[in-house]
């Protein structure tokens, strides 16, 4: 019998729950799906499936033996879906999230993705929340931070940088600090998704990774937040580059420590692991990537600062 068909019928199997269910989705014979499925246990000898009049059961080695077929098959269906997406249309609806400060740079690759392709619609979430793209239907997400799940896939589509900084008042009151160190005793102004948490790290003169742990009264997971309450004199906040670079060129922030240059991101498209990469999507990645390379200065306006 056919390897790869049979190793389908396995799964279908187990998707669906029975093998009469499997047979409906595979358009064969339940007693074919049946004899794929035996001759693979007898191929591999081990049974795969506890059966009973009720239902079917994995058995432990049909679990391991299931998990990496599905991953076999998704594989494929993905490498097809590769292969043929230049040849497809984008259509259907695309569900986007991305956070609420980058809008200003995904916004115009989405009218220029709607004007493009007619029969597609957008969907665009904002926030400031970590989302599960899965359980939440989401296409793809625009982040600028790692994700936290490792299965998913990441595409790097810009870096950017913070800034160190306060406002003219807060020096006034407070001085500015002259070591690193000194940030442990003022009150800093954090982001919750700030990837080391308390810890802030940078990069001196010598390309020596140094950080510092801080802490202060303000802590959010709204970037606009952290630079108004910089603006307001509350504290020092490590703020990301394209937020504050017109308030630092007009005064209204002061940047600190400029021997001490913050670590670089990414700006990156993440997509799930095992979805199909329908050319909505990838024809939609496309256009951000290339947005962003032309963009690439505004979103990292203090590139070549320090």
């Amino acid at each position: 019998m056919d390897r790869l068909t049979s190793l389908t019928a396995f799964v279908r199997v187990v998707d669906s729950g029975g093998f009469s269910a499997a047979a409906r989705r595979l358009n064969m014979s339940t007693t074919m799906v049946s004899n794929h499925v035996k001759g693979l246990e007898d191929r591999l000898g081990a049974r795969l499936l506890n059966r009973t009049t009720r239902k079917v059961s994995l058995t432990e080695v049909g679990k391991a033996y299931y998990d990496r077929c599905a991953h076999i098959l998704a594989d494929l269906e993905q490498a097809d879906d590769i292969a043929s997406a230049q040849q497809l249309t984008p259509r259907g609806t695309l569900r986007i999230y991305t956070a609420t400060h980058i809008v200003r740079f995904i916004a115009p690759a989405v009218g220029e993705f709607l004007l493009s392709y007619p029969d597609v619609k957008v969907d665009l979430r904002m926030g400031e929340r970590a989302v599960d793209l899965i359980d939440e239907g989401f296409d793809l997400a625009i982040r600028l931070t790692p994700p936290p799940d490792s299965s998913l896939i990441v595409r790097s589509l810009a870096t950017w940088q913070h800034v160190l900084c306060c406002s003219p008042a807060y020096l006034e009151k407070h001085g500015p600090p002259q070591q690193l160190s000194e940030l442990a005793d003022r009150n800093c102004v954090r982001h919750v998704f700030y990837p080391y948490g308390d810890e802030w790290h940078f990069i001196d003169r010598k390309s020596t990774p140094v950080s510092v742990r801080v802490s202060g009264n303000l802590v959010t997971n709204s970037g606009e937040t952290l630079r108004t309450a910089a603006l307001q004199g509350v504290g020092i906040a490590l703020a990301a580059g394209f937020l504050v670079a017109d308030d630092i060129a007009a005064g209204r922030l002061v940047r600190l420590l400029s021997e001490y240059r913050p670590v670089e991101f990414a700006m990156s498209a993440v997509y799930p692991h095992r979805h199909h990469l329908s050319a909505k999507v990838r024809g939609f990645i496309d256009l951000v990537a290339h947005h962003s390379a032309e963009h690439q200065k505004l979103i990292n306006p203090d590139a070549e600062a320090g």
